[in-house]
């Protein structure tokens, strides 16, 4: 499946992969801050923003898209920044196509299973009245007690195409059905990745931990960790200038 693709500026080729429910402008702030050195392409996953909806979301489906979308694009092979459903995805196509992938950043994800309440999620949204036609602020309104924090009810009703005929922007239906195989890890069964790769988390959040890291380094040996400080599982949306210096030295070492 060939993705939706965002991109600004020029030089050695960056690649963002958001997470669950996001899209590829998401990115948009890291994005314009390399342009003037990289040129940057956000990507939307498979049932989310502007790209295809389509049933099937394991990790290997989404990384296919990935690859495929990066062939079309003819860019050679690039850094891949993912973050959390994104870091996964990410981390398969490294695994998938080494040669295609120069150096890979995974943002507060692990090579593991998780239990989160995504379902939950999926059902309050789909249960969101659209007849008649709600405000976001209705729609924020009635996600309030899955989602208590206000920041990601902004940030899933954010998905929400208003005006006259009311419609989730998403492939909610597919994303709900595929929750099971989002949350989880599939053992890859492919060599490690022999690349440069940088697992960045929040200082602030729970997602990695320490008992993770034989998992990811016996998939990606090479592996360094870094922890963006104040910052929970959207790193950078929670520390925007704090992700970037992570990241503007992660490329650095590859431009240099």
């Amino acid at each position: 499946m060939l993705l939706n693709a965002i991109a600004l500026g020029d030089g050695p080729p960056v690649v963002f992969l958001h997470g669950l429910f996001g899209m590829a402008r998401n990115w948009g702030a890291m994005q314009r801050a390399l342009a003037p050195r990289f040129r940057t392409i956000a990507l939307d996953m498979r049932n989310h923003g502007a790209s295809p909806h389509a049933e099937g979301m394991r990790y290997t489906a989404l990384a296919d898209d990935v690859l495929e979308t990066l062939d079309r694009l003819n860019l050679g092979p690039v850094a891949l920044i993912g973050h959390s459903m994104g870091g996964k995805a990410a981390m398969v196509a490294a695994l998938r196509r080494p040669a295609a992938i120069r150096r890979l950043l995974v943002s507060d994800i692990a090579p593991v299973a998780y239990s989160h309440a995504n379902s939950t999620i999926a059902a309050a949204m789909r249960s969101l009245p659209l007849n008649p036609a709600p405000t976001r602020a209705q729609a924020n309104a009635w996600l309030a007690d899955t989602v208590p924090d206000p920041n990601i009810r902004a940030f899933l009703a954010s998905n929400l195409e208003l005006g006259p005929a009311p419609a989730w922007r998403i492939g909610l239906e597919e994303i709900a059905a595929a929750i099971p195989d989002l949350e989880g890890w599939e053992d890859p069964a492919l060599p490690p990745y022999d690349g440069i790769s940088l697992f960045v988390t929040g200082t602030e959040s729970h997602y990695v931990r320490i008992e993770h890291r034989p998992a990811i380094r016996a998939l990606f040996p090479k592996a360094r960790f870094v922890g963006v400080k104040g910052a929970g599982h959207w790193v950078h949306a929670d520390n925007p200038a704090g992700f970037l210096s992570v990241l503007d030295a992660f490329l650095n070492e590859w431009a240099a």
